[in-house]
Formats: structure tokens, C-alpha cells, sequence
């Protein structure tokens, strides 16, 4: 049973302070949870010392009396933790660089590389390493504490985690279904509150099943507001939607990336006004809001406190308090979707409550969607297999067997490319992955 005074949330990976800005400031929006204790944690003590400052000042615009402690040590951090939020990034914004600009020297193009193709494989691989010791460190020292995962690629971090720490309580959480939503409602004039929907698959890549208001289906009004407005035609999950029949919860940067036939193409590439690299401009963007916050906390200046109806505060709150809601939620399959593999990950309504995150059974997604998803999750076993296995040979595997990477390469510039990215990360990958394997 949980203390609701005294609930302790640690941030791993506080330093990314805009992102824990939205998270606090969610979390200090319940009364309930006005004096929590959490526990902010980084490796970067300028980043932290910023979090920290930027925690204080949001609780104090709140009128919330939080504990609130800063540790360069995860451990402290993670101790009697109740919940856990990751929100890491191994390696930060010079790892993201080389995942962009290697590939791109070999004809490679990516958007947003943080999910699926080589971006996401490799993004993973040095994410893994970290997941490893911080899960170790939660079986010791709060072993019955709910992980929520935000850190990309999604879907293979909780595939990870499943397979290494299998009694951890673990759910990873994305904001792409409700703002979808959101937009969609707002497409068809439709006030967001009075939609129902349902929606369902993978990571950046579930499709909206149904989409409704009082039981009324809302596509045919989605249908008629592509038609008003041609400048819909030309973004890439409109174009899916058409051909496919069920609209992609990913923005349309995002769902190129996971598909073939887009990136590799320069016609689509105009017509779908595809922005190639766009993830290092957003990078920038980060940094110059941290640096801003940075800034402000110095010559203290108030702070923008804007909460952003992100999951794991609602979790927090329905399980301390018993409160029901629905979000989505990525998790384990076992039977939750009968057309996609028994251990892959997925994405899935979730109950949650006093009993914490529960999901709930789809069934079967339409065929066309779950061949698209199939080929998603086939990519994510082999690259988490390269990590428990010990075995360098599926990373090529992983990147032979995503679509984006084989319509653009021929297999030896694929098993090229691999190589040069084991060795630019080096000794962010865990030693038995860094060997290069040639052809």
C-alpha cells in the first residue's frame, strides 16, 4: 500500500530539464501529490543542478511543498523509489549527430532516427548498457516500484527490459496516440471531449481502430476534410491512411522512416515536403530551451509552469489515489494483439488504477496493419537479440531486415555502414557488440 504523502518518484535522467519541467509540473498540478518526495538524477552535475533549480521554482508556482533532492548518484536516487521515470539519452546530442551524418554519407536518409532503421537500432544498443545496470539497481533497491519508460526507441527498451528483468513492473509511455487524437478531433471539428477512440499496434506506428463521437464514426468526416483541403494529400500519414484504410498515430516525419517506400524516393520526398535530418534541428531547439532555463533560473526570472497531459503523472496519481483512467500504454503482447508476436511490444489501452497499469485486449489488428507492424517488430527481436545474445552479427540482421535501410542499400554498404557506427560509438556499446565484421 502506498503512502500518498510520502510517495517517492525518481527522475533518471533529470537533465533533460524542459522535459522534466512538464513532468513536475504536471505531478504538482494534484494536491495529492503536493508534497512528494522525488529524487532527481544525472551524470551531467550542471544539467542536474539546473533540474533541481527549475524543480524548486515550478513547486513553488504551484503551491506545492515537495522534498526535493538532487543525486549524481542513481543509487541514492533509486532508493525506496515508489515509481521511476526514465527519461534518459546515452551519448546526448554528439551520439545523435553520428547516428545522422555517417548514415547519411552512405545514401542513407532519416527524419527522425530514434525508433526504427539504423538510427533506432543503434540508439538502442547504447541505451541497453544503462537499462542493464538500472534495472539491477531497482531489483535491489525498490523492486516493486513502476518503472515508466520515456526513453526512444520504445519499443526496444521495454522488449529489452522484458527479457532481462522479466519481474519488473514496467510500462513505456508516448504522447503520439492522444495528440493524434487530439489533431484528428480538432481536423473534423469535433471537441476532443466528447471523442471516443481506440487504437492499437506499435510504437510510433499503431493505427486508429475506431474514432467516433456518441457512436457516431468520424471518418467519413475525415474523408471530407481531406477533400476540402488538397494540402492534406501531401503528408505521409494521410497518403497511409488512404491506402491502408486506418489512419497512423506518428507524426509524418516518423512514419516515412518505418516504411520503404518513401525516404528513398526524391519525388516523395517533395511531394510529402519530407524534412531529411529534421531531429538535428530539434536537438538544437533543446538545447537553446535549456539553455534558456538555464538562464532564467540565474537571474531569476520566473519560469513558464504549462503542464502537458503527459502519461506517467496521471499513472502516479491513479495508482496513489485509486482514481481510473485510460492511457496508452507500451507493454509486453501476451495476447493482447493475436496477429503479432507473443513477446513483441506494443502499444495498447490501459487501465490504470490502485492496481497500477493493466492492459487490455485488442485482438487482431486489420491484416495490412499488422504486416506493416510485423516487419517493425521483427527489427526490434533482432536488435535486442544482438544485446542478449551477445551476438554482433544481428545488428547486421536487424538492419538487413528494416525497411527503410534495405530499400535505400545494397547488403555489403549495409554491413559498411554498421561498421563505421560500431566504430564511431565505441565504448558506448556494450564490449561484445564492437566488433566489425566486414562482409
Amino acid at each position: 500500500m502506498y503512502d500518498v504523502t510520502a510517495a517517492k518518484i525518481a527522475f533518471i535522467g533529470a537533465g533533460s530539464v524542459v522535459f522534466t519541467q512538464g513532468l513536475l509540473a504536471d505531478l504538482f498540478a494534484f494536491p495529492e501529490l503536493a508534497h512528494a518526495r522525488i529524487a532527481l538524477h544525472d551524470i551531467d552535475p550542471e544539467r542536474l543542478a539546473t533540474a533541481e533549480g527549475a524543480a524548486l521554482r515550478i513547486a513553488a508556482a504551484r503551491g506545492a511543498k515537495p522534498v526535493i533532492t538532487a543525486h549524481l548518484d542513481r543509487r541514492a536516487a533509486l532508493a525506496d523509489a515508489d515509481f521511476v521515470i526514465n527519461i534518459i539519452q546515452v551519448g546526448m546530442n554528439e551520439a545523435t549527430r553520428v547516428d545522422f551524418e555517417i548514415p547519411a554519407r552512405h545514401g542513407l536518409r532519416q527524419t527522425i532516427g530514434d525508433t526504427l532503421g539504423i538510427g533506432g537500432i543503434f540508439r538502442a544498443l547504447r541505451t541497453f548498457p544503462v537499462l542493464r545496470a538500472l534495472a539491477e539497481d531497482m531489483a535491489e533497491l525498490c523492486p516493486d516500484a513502476l518503472l515508466l519508460n520515456y526513453t526512444n526507441p520504445m519499443a526496444m527498451n521495454v522488449l529489452y527490459l522484458s527479457r532481462i528483468a522479466p519481474d519488473l513492473r514496467v510500462t513505456g509511455l508516448c504522447h503520439s496516440v492522444h495528440w493524434t487524437m487530439h489533431d484528428l478531433a480538432a481536423l473534423v471539428g469535433v471537441p476532443f471531449e466528447e471523442v471516443s477512440y481506440l487504437a492499437a499496434g506499435v510504437n510510433h506506428q499503431a493505427w486508429v481502430l475506431r474514432f467516433e463521437r456518441a457512436g457516431q464514426d468520424l471518418h467519413p468526416l475525415l474523408d471530407e476534410a481531406i477533400v476540402r483541403d488538397p494540402g492534406l494529400l501531401r503528408r505521409v500519414r494521410v497518403d497511409m491512411y488512404r491506402r491502408l484504410g486506418h489512419y497512423p498515430t506518428e507524426t509524418s516525419e516518423h512514419s516515412s522512416e518505418y516504411v520503404p517506400w518513401y525516404l528513398h524516393h526524391d519525388s516523395e520526398i517533395e511531394r510529402l515536403r519530407l524534412p531529411v535530418g529534421a531531429y538535428l534541428q530539434i536537438i538544437e531547439e533543446n538545447t537553446a530551451s535549456y539553455e534558456q532555463t538555464r538562464a532564467a533560473l540565474a537571474r531569476d526570472a520566473p519560469l513558464p509552469v504549462e503542464g502537458t497531459l503527459e502519461y506517467a503523472p496521471q499513472i502516479i496519481h491513479s495508482t496513489l489515489t485509486g482514481t481510473p483512467r485510460t492511457i496508452y500504454g507500451n507493454v509486453p503482447n501476451r495476447g493482447l494483439i493475436d496477429n503479432l508476436p507473443a513477446d513483441c511490444v506494443v502499444e495498447v489501452p490501459c487501465l490504470t488504477d490502485a492496481l497500477g497499469v493493466q492492459p487490455t485486449r485488442v485482438g487482431s489488428l486489420p491484416p495490412q496493419c499488422a504486416a506493416l507492424n510485423s516487419a517493425y517488430v521483427a527489427v526490434n527481436d533482432l536488435v535486442v537479440r544482438a544485446a542478449t545474445d551477445h551476438d554482433p552479427r544481428h545488428i547486421r540482421h536487424a538492419a538487413m531486415a528494416d525497411p527503410a535501410t534495405a530499400a535505400a542499400l545494397p547488403v555489403e554498404r549495409i554491413w559498411d555502414l554498421c561498421d563505421d557506427l560500431v566504430r564511431a560509438h565505441g565504448a558506448l556499446l556494450q564490449p561484445e557488440l564492437r566488433a566489425e565484421l566486414g562482409h
